[in-house]
């Protein structure tokens, strides 16, 4: 895992994080998901080894299995994920 030693907050507020219905959904169709936990499915990849960790202004963004998580620093809401565009 790789990260500053600020975002090591989010990891350890991990039991914070949430997200809106029309988070879920949101979320559920950026990445295809077909799970009924998408709050579980994103701290999974939050706590991943794999996940990169870094913090712009009020957001965090967790780049992991070719996916970007943004979850505001503040409230531990997941406000979107979606798929990393190739480059």
């Amino acid at each position: 895992m790789i990260y500053e030693l600020t975002e090591t907050e989010l990891l350890k507020n991990l039991e914070k994080i949430h997200t809106t219905e029309l988070g879920v959904i949101r979320i559920k169709r950026n990445l295809s998901l077909d799970t009924d936990d998408v709050v579980k499915w994103c701290k999974d990849k939050i706590k991943s080894d794999s996940a990169v960790i870094t913090r712009k202004g009020k957001n965090w963004y967790v780049r992991v299995d070719d996916c970007i998580i943004t979850v505001n620093a503040f409230s531990y809401t997941i406000i979107t994920a979606h798929k990393e565009k190739s480059v």
